[in-house]
């Protein structure tokens, strides 16, 4: 995550059971798509002692690249017996996680779509990695380098990334000027990035296959 989960309470005690299931949670949807740019939950107490229902609500808004946002309150309403805080949360991140599911799958599906077209994205060639501090650059087609980070390279492939290895990504304003997000491998290091006759980046001086 490019940004570290921000979890705030109002009118609730924060107790280490309740952080370490949200923090289990948060981790479960990055399970599920490994490249969320954020992620909020706000956990609250709306109203003391209900007779049913529950007094709590918990909302978690998350952030995807290359610009969505994902939305997931909970607040049960009446109901025949209390709602206790663990199950609002467990609720909400279930909402959370089915939204991501069919996001990631739309994605998916629209990658897809676009190898088939043969549709031009943003590619360019890897030109330099930081392994250990998870990041490196891409030169784009008209000679700009990008900033990507690990966590925006999809499919958990960046230790697959080498000098010379050809990208599909979404170029985004970061807060040090563009950068990549949603990095995909669309081939090997050296080769072509789609399937012309042309290469659409020179490799790197000093690049041997």
């Amino acid at each position: 995550m490019k940004i570290a989960p921000e979890i705030t309470y109002r009118n609730v005690e924060k107790t280490v059971a309740i952080d370490s299931l949200i923090q289990e949670k948060i981790d479960k949807l990055e399970r599920v798509c490994n490249y969320i740019s954020s992620c909020h939950v706000a956990v609250e107490k709306t109203h003391d002692r209900p007779s049913s229902g529950s007094p709590y609500r918990v909302r978690i808004d998350i952030t995807v690249p290359p610009g969505q946002e994902i939305v997931a309150d909970s607040n049960p309403g009446e109901t025949n017996q209390y709602v206790d805080v663990d199950t609002v949360i467990r609720d909400a991140f279930g909402m959370a996680q089915r939204q991501l599911r069919e996001l990631a799958r739309q994605q998916r599906d629209s990658d897809k779509s676009k190898d088939n077209n043969q549709a031009d994205d943003t590619t360019g060639l890897v030109t330099k990695v930081f392994r250990e501090q998870g990041y490196g650059f891409i030169k784009t087609l008209d000679g700009q380098d990008i900033y990507f980070h690990r966590n925006s390279v999809l499919h958990d492939d960046f230790d697959r990334i080498e000098v010379g290895t050809g990208v599909r990504f979404f170029a985004e304003e970061g807060e040090k000027g563009l950068q990549a997000s949603t990095v995909q491998i669309v081939d090997k290091p050296g080769h072509r990035v789609n399937e012309s006759n042309q290469t659409l980046i020179e490799p790197p001086l000093g690049w041997e296959e």
